[in-house]
């Protein structure tokens, strides 16, 4: 197919450093290194200067752009609903892609191909982690994402699954492409790298990972629940912001007093996190419910083994890179930090094995699979 000039829905591009901005920076990041060809065009309501997305846009077939006419400037949100399609036809953009679970409502009647990517539905699953007004407002946005869309990404087979049952897609309009990792994970650390993020955050020898926002559906109580078993010179590392549910942590390492071997991080730099993952002994992801499980893929590149949770798309992050128990499992969560700690041989295999499974999550396969399905949305949307 000729040359295309790709639109994008850059909002969480420009200000989110968490899940759904590393996916919209990561799909650009890709795309635009592979096929430099292309013109790829980030659509933000307000623009800000964000340092993970400047290397990007240092690319000369990157751009960032905002609403070009005052309306859209006043009213940014009703821009991004739905008065972003009348820039998007004036700028000639031959296919829009909505990055997090989303499209302009009128874009089906825009003549623009469009794709979606849907990550969860996880406020389906975990309701009562959502305020009731939230949850009707994105089974609104997407289901009408899933309606409008020429095609729809789903970031695992067990998101495909949940989209078909929850809102009757068509299975052969969705297109299950697995995301990669930034590949600073896969940089071996050096001893010098590894030593000072060592020294600046006061780590031991040994301990086990946590990376992602504390929250109640992340479950990591039970990952913590494994550290009074574990020898006391074995500390835990909780990466992330913490929310309220912190606060039921915090309660159990008062009671089982394990203040001195629990170490919470905030607002560590992206680029430290291979680091602190390559030091760990085993990383862990208890989560209940996720779409796919990237801080998965990051351990497994960095070279650790990690202990999961069944009941949603992780054994598909981590293959057999991964233990795997149940979210309320506390036992086989001992047993399973016991064994990775107590085990050479069983990390060495498990890491081994995980880094055979990732290679399912390259950049390059993960941009030739986005690509291949803009391309079938521009196909679909000229035959008759």
């Amino acid at each position: 197919m000729d040359e295309l000039k790709i639109g994008y829905d850059g909002k969480r591009a420009v200000n989110n450093n968490t899940g759904l901005g590393n996916y919209s920076r990561l799909v650009v990041d890709a795309l635009s290194a592979l096929y430099p060809g292309n013109e790829y065009i980030l659509y933000a309501p307000r623009i800000s200067d964000n340092p993970r997305l400047t290397p990007i846009l240092g690319r000369p077939n990157v751009k960032l752009t905002g609403p070009d006419r005052p309306m859209g400037r006043k009213l940014s949100s009703l821009w991004r609903t739905a008065g972003i399609t009348g820039q998007l036809q004036r700028d000639g953009i031959d296919i829009f892609h909505g990055l997090s679970n989303e499209l302009p409502l009128n874009i089906a009647s825009s003549g623009i191909p469009s794709v979606v990517t849907i990550h969860d539905i996880i406020f389906r699953f975990i309701p009562e982690n959502y305020k009731a007004i939230d949850r009707a407002i994105y089974d609104f946005k997407f289901r009408k994402a899933c309606d409008n869309a020429t095609r729809v990404i789903a970031v695992s087979e067990r998101t495909k699954a949940d989209i078909v049952d929850a809102y009757g897609t068509d299975p052969s309009k969705i297109d299950v492409i697995y995301q990669g990792c930034h590949p600073q994970f896969a940089i071996r650390q050096d001893a010098a790298t590894k030593e000072n993020v060592r020294r600046k955050y006061g780590l031991p020898e040994r301990y086990y990972i946590s990376v992602g926002t504390v929250e109640t559906r992340k479950n990591q109580l039970l990952a913590l629940k494994a550290l009074p078993a574990m020898p006391s010179d074995v500390k835990m590392v909780i990466v992330g912001r913490r929310t309220r549910y912190a606060a039921e942590l915090d309660r159990f390492i008062a009671s089982h007093k394990l203040a001195d071997r629990v170490i919470f991080l905030e607002n560590v730099p992206f680029a430290e996190l291979p680091a602190l993952y390559a030091m760990s002994v085993f990383a862990t992801y208890t989560s209940r419910y996720e779409g796919f499980g990237i801080p998965i893929v990051e351990a497994l590149s960095a070279g650790v083994p990690v202990v999961g949770c069944t009941g949603s798309c992780l054994e598909e992050a981590g293959g057999s890179g991964a233990i795997y128990v149940a979210p309320d499992d506390t036992d086989a969560m001992v047993d399973a930090a016991r064994r990775l700690l107590d085990d050479s041989y069983l990390r060495e295999k498990m890491t081994k094995a995980g880094q055979r499974h990732i290679k399912n999550f390259t950049n390059a396969e993960f941009a030739r699979q986005t690509l291949a399905t803009y391309n079938k949305a521009i196909v679909s949307s000229i035959l008759p």
